[in-house]
């Protein structure tokens, strides 16, 4: 690995995906192939009980500065998020989900928007033509009340906070994941409420799009936890807990 700072780090949080991972790994060794400039690759093992840490560790073979960082034990997607992020080294920071619902070849989206903003976030909800395998009704019609929810209480303008495709200018967005609380799904819309409570700069940017059937969002137990978060965010606001620079 370049001792040089790489220009792009992707994290990719991970919990029992050895079935998807090589899949996914293969993909972003394409793409990074014809990416110009030095990127790295962090697969955060979130504790997982199958062999997600050997498939992650194999592909070392085809991606050279892929790392393999260890919860030890499950913590959640925020939390792996946010560790990720901590440990990166790029200049943008993405995460994306371990099945590639948004292509990673829609990255570029991403990487060119922070050329102008601080935080640029994929978008399911901006352009449905874009979608290529849809959730179920129920699950969309959730996702609608959801965000209408973040919209009211968080005051966000984005329509789709959930979309596990987001990138950061690293530097000047530490400050967002060292303050960061929520450790499970619910971690997206605190991390933009974070963003704007530090006068970052977001957009909004609709990607491709295809709904995984092996999804882990639990309907019932995290769809009713991740409306318990939007509240924890507007309660930790109101106690102070997200204190400004300086």
């Amino acid at each position: 690995m370049s001792s040089a700072a790489p220009e792009l780090s992707i994290i990719i949080p991970s919990y029992d995906e050895e079935l998807r991972l090589p899949a996914t790994l293969e993909r972003i060794a394409a793409y990074l192939s014809t990416f110009a400039r030095e990127a790295e690759v962090l697969v955060v093992d979130d504790g997982s009980q199958d062999g997600t840490a050997a498939v992650a560790e194999y592909f070392r073979i085809k991606i050279p500065s892929l790392r393999v960082i260890s919860n030890g034990v499950n913590r959640g997607k925020g939390y792996s998020v946010r560790r990720g992020m901590q440990e990166a080294r790029g200049r943008i920071a993405l995460f994306t989900d371990a099945d590639l619902s948004a292509p990673i070849e829609e990255a570029g989206k991403l990487i060119d928007a922070l050329e102008t903003y601080d935080v640029a976030i994929g978008s399911r909800a901006m352009d449905r033509s874009l979608i290529t395998v849809h959730e179920s009704r129920f699950r969309e019609f959730a996702g609608i009340i959801f965000n209408k929810i973040v919209r009211g209480i968080l005051w966000l303008p984005f329509v789709d906070t959930q979309c596990g495709f987001k990138a950061f200018r690293r530097e000047r967005c530490a400050i967002i994941f060292a303050q960061q609380t929520i450790e499970r799904f619910g971690f997206d819309p605190e991390l933009l409420y974070l963003a704007r409570h530090h006068g970052l700069r977001a957009v909004e940017i609709p990607v491709r799009w295809g709904h995984s059937p092996a999804t882990k969002v639990s309907m019932l137990h995290d769809s009713m936890q991740m409306f318990m978060d939007v509240f924890t965010i507007r309660w930790n606001s109101l106690k102070g807990r997200y204190r400004l620079k300086g």
